[in-house]
C-alpha cells in the first residue's frame, strides 16, 4: 500500500511541474515586433518606383500611374511585382496606398497585361454599371465584400482600382472616374 501512495505521490508530483512548465513562455526582453515599414517588406512589398520597373522590364512596356488620388489621406505607398512562374497567366503589378494609423484609408492598383487580363462582366449582371472614360474606352464599377472596385483597359494594360468601402461614399464612382482619366 505504501508504494501505491508514493507513486500515486510521484505521479502527481510530475503532473503538477509539468503543468507549472507547461504555460511558461520564455521571451527575449530585446524581440521587438517588426516596424509597420519591416512588416511591408517581409511580404515582398518595396517601393512603387522598384515595383514599377520590374513589371515593365518584365512586360517591355511603359506604366502609367495616375496623377490623382482619393481625397483621402495616406502615409505610405508600396508596390510588389508578382511573377507567376508556374503558369504565366497571373503575373501582375500590386500598389497600395495605406495609412498605418487610419486602417481604412486604403486605396490599390493591380495592373496586369491585356493577354492575362481579369473578365468583370459578370459584375455587370450583379448590380455592377459601366461608365465610359474620356477617351471613349468603356469602365465598370463594381462593390465587393470589402472594395469598391474600378476596373478598365488603358495602354494594353488593364487597370482594377479599389478603395475601402469604409471610406467609400456615393460619389466613389466619380472619385474613381476621375482617378482613371488622370492616367495618360
Amino acid at each position: 500500500m505504501k508504494l501505491d501512495k508514493r507513486l500515486l505521490l510521484l505521479v502527481l508530483f510530475s503532473i503538477l511541474i509539468c503543468g507549472l512548465y507547461y504555460g511558461t513562455v520564455n521571451a527575449n526582453p530585446n524581440d521587438t515586433p517588426p516596424s509597420f515599414e519591416e512588416g511591408v517588406k517581409e511580404v515582398g512589398y518595396k517601393s512603387v518606383k522598384a515595383a514599377v520597373k520590374e513589371f515593365e522590364n518584365h512586360f517591355k512596356c511603359d506604366v502609367k500611374l495616375p496623377e490623382m488620388l482619393p481625397p483621402i489621406s495616406f502615409t505610405h505607398q508600396f508596390g510588389r511585382f508578382f511573377e507567376d512562374k508556374n503558369y504565366n497567366v497571373n503575373d501582375s503589378l500590386e500598389i497600395r496606398f495605406v495609412n498605418k494609423d487610419i486602417r481604412e484609408n486604403i486605396f490599390k492598383i493591380d495592373i496586369r497585361p491585356l493577354k492575362n487580363k481579369l473578365n468583370f462582366n459578370d459584375k455587370l449582371n450583379l448590380n455592377g454599371k459601366e461608365y465610359t472614360l474620356q477617351d471613349g474606352s468603356k469602365a465598370i464599377y463594381f462593390e465587393g465584400q470589402l472594395f469598391n472596385f474600378f476596373v478598365f483597359e488603358k495602354n494594353n494594360l488593364q487597370y482594377l482600382l479599389g478603395i475601402n468601402k469604409k471610406v467609400s461614399n456615393t460619389e466613389t464612382p466619380d472619385i474613381l472616374i476621375r482617378i482613371a482619366n488622370s492616367i495618360d
